[in-house]
């Protein structure tokens, strides 16, 4: 699929390459093809060739690329206003909140734009909830959270990472944080202490390897949190809207958290929108000039995520995804291949984890990208599959042909 310049000329896909790494620091290793176009699963690069997403940006599109009713949002809205700011009203904001409301069953929502940005405002809103609600001094309150976690990569965040590439060389970081391992309700129990206000955690640990709780783990977790008076804070940007063939991954679980954090896949694969969202008497601790953010609420991105988080239920796109992923699971399981040590997955959030002895991830990531199929590689040993909701069968049946090619041994 990938089309070669002879050595007197360079392709667009090369020359547009060279420009990023010249120009561009060095904070990403992309697969090297450059996509110029995009519609529903399928991208194109400069010279006209065709690949399969199967990565989705991170559970970003999970609508898929451009889709319809999306596009239509966008495009209507940005003829009328596209910022405001939070120094005025806008006729967007108001009604995406009370459909997010609906959808989420949350009263209450803090809009912002990245997920780094609301992971931080949730880490605000827990400490402000546990100085007003639960009494913790001023400056002692501390947040749990999960070995492993992927929250974002703001100074703070990757503080209480434990991945020691994304801490190495920016400290010093911000104390209050501590770190117990996931999946061990116990540990939990015994970290807790008075000045604890959160439990931040995702239910699907997806950039770790696409690690899934034990069973019962957050039944426990939630007891725990309620008998202590910890708010159980849940990290669905990228296993949310639908990504795990429930609309949130807690679901699975049998639980609600306390805190709802979303982003990504919210603003339809279009434009960046995070919330974070409560009930009031958590949300209530706020006053203005707590907490801001010139471009969050923005009737732009509030127009987009409204016709997502409409087109995700009018369409059945999370059913979608239980059908589609039981179907993907299905025929990864039955993949018959040496180097695959375990697939595990819920919905379309697929890890194919491979032994330490077949070289990395990343090599078998490139050989599908030249047969036409986009995936990355993460943790080194696993290939994540993560591929826009809207998905037909026949089109995994066309990357599961690229796989076994590529697995084969």
């Amino acid at each position: 699929m990938i089309t070669t310049a002879t050595p007197e000329s360079k392709s667009p896909t090369q020359e547009l390459i060279e420009l990023s790494e010249r120009h561009g620091a060095h904070n990403y290793h992309p697969l090297p093809i450059c996509i110029s176009e995009g519609k529903g699963v399928w991208v194109k690069d400069p010279e006209g060739c065709k690949y399969l997403d199967m990565l989705s940006s991170y559970s970003a599109l999970n609508h898929g690329h451009r889709h319809p009713a999306v596009m239509q949002a966008l495009l209507a809205q940005a003829k009328k206003v596209t910022l405001t700011s939070r120094a005025f009203h806008n006729d967007q904001l108001g009604p995406f909140l009370k459909e997010l409301a609906d959808l989420t069953g949350f009263a209450m929502a803090l809009p912002m734009n990245s997920g780094a940005e609301a992971v931080e405002t949730a880490v605000k809103t827990a400490r402000k909830w546990g100085c007003l609600k639960k009494g913790v001094a001023q400056d002692q309150a501390e947040i749990i959270v999960a070995a492993n976690n992927f929250h974002g990569r703001t100074v703070t965040i990757v503080g209480f990472s434990t991945e020691e590439q994304y801490r190495r060389d920016f400290g010093p970081f911000t104390p209050g944080f501590k770190v117990v391992p996931f999946g061990d309700a116990a540990a939990l129990r015994a970290a807790i202490t008075p000045q604890t206000v959160a439990f931040l955690v995702e239910p699907i640990q997806a950039e770790a390897g696409i690690l899934l709780p034990p069973p019962d783990y957050f039944q426990a977790v939630r007891e725990i949190c309620t008998q202590s008076n910890v708010l159980l804070v849940l990290d669905e940007i990228q296993t949310g809207m639908g990504r795990t063939g429930r609309m949130f991954a807690f679901e699975h679980e049998g639980i609600r958290p306390d805190v709802l954090v979303l982003g990504k896949a919210l603003g339809g694969g279009v434009l960046p929108i995070s919330v974070v969202c409560a009930q009031p008497e958590v949300m209530d601790v706020y006053k203005p000039g707590d907490h801001g953010s010139t471009f969050g609420g923005n009737p732009l991105a509030c127009a987009v995520a409204r016709a997502a988080m409409r087109a995700l239920k009018d369409e059945g796109l999370v059913e979608r995804s239980a059908r589609m992923g039981e179907y993907l699971m299905g025929k990864l399981r039955a993949l018959k291949s040496g180097y695959v040590k375990e697939v595990r997955g819920r919905g379309l959030l697929v890890g194919i984890e491979l032994h330490a002895s077949a070289g990395g991830a990343r090599r078998f990531c490139e050989s599908l990208m030249h047969r036409g199929m986009l995936c990355k590689e993460t943790h080194e040993h696993v290939i994540r599959l993560a591929p826009p909701l809207v998905i037909s069968e026949k089109e995994i049946d066309w990357a599961m042909a690229r796989l076994k090619k590529v697995l084969a041994g």
